[in-house]
């Protein structure tokens, strides 16, 4: 009996640690983005970010590995610089799973079915901001659960899977 009620936190743990990340984009439509061909990291804006230095690093190394793959250089004398912002938030799901299982006449409480997990969903914004007009060209946001089991392996998967979710939208498909 107790294992029935057990199955629906662990499908619950399950799902928050593997939730995908929700991502928008937003662009300026009159900027050419093939002109640009390198970046640095505007290091002012991102000593203001409030996560520990190691998150910090994880999530500039992805940025950068990202950057790279798409064909840009960091550079001292960059067309972009990129600045990160983060915000996070306690969630509260609650799930009635008496719809799932049915009522079972032999238990009797007065919390049957109810079930409620906290998570903590973060927000990643990518600033890409043109050095020569000085004005965000292309800001990527992702948003979702974030790994606090512990586990430093698992922790930085999510940070390059969250990171690579949201440079998927760059360069912008100009229609």
């Amino acid at each position: 009996m107790k294992l029935i009620k057990l199955i629906p936190i662990a499908i619950l743990f399950l799902m928050a640690s593997c939730s995908s990340v929700r991502v928008t984009a937003d662009y300026d439509t009159h900027t050419n983005f093939a002109k640009y061909k390198t970046f640095a990291f505007y290091k002012k804006g991102i000593d203001k970010v409030k996560i520990s230095d190691l998150d910090k690093r994880r999530i500039l190394r992805a940025i950068e590995h990202e950057l790279e793959a798409k064909g840009l250089t960091k550079s001292d004398h960059p067309d972009l610089l990129v600045n990160i912002f983060t915000k996070s938030r306690q969630k509260v799901n609650v799930y009635n799973n008496s719809m799932y299982f049915g009522w079972h006449p032999w238990y009797y409480g007065p919390d049957f079915g109810m079930q409620i997990s906290k998570y903590t969903e973060g927000t990643l914004f990518i600033d890409l901001i043109d050095t020569q007009k000085k004005e965000l060209a292309w800001q990527g946001i992702g948003s979702g659960a974030l790994n606090t089991s512990g586990n430093v392996a698992k922790k930085e998967e999510r940070i390059k899977n969250f990171v690579a979710e949201v440079m998927a939208k760059y360069p912008p498909a100009v229609n």
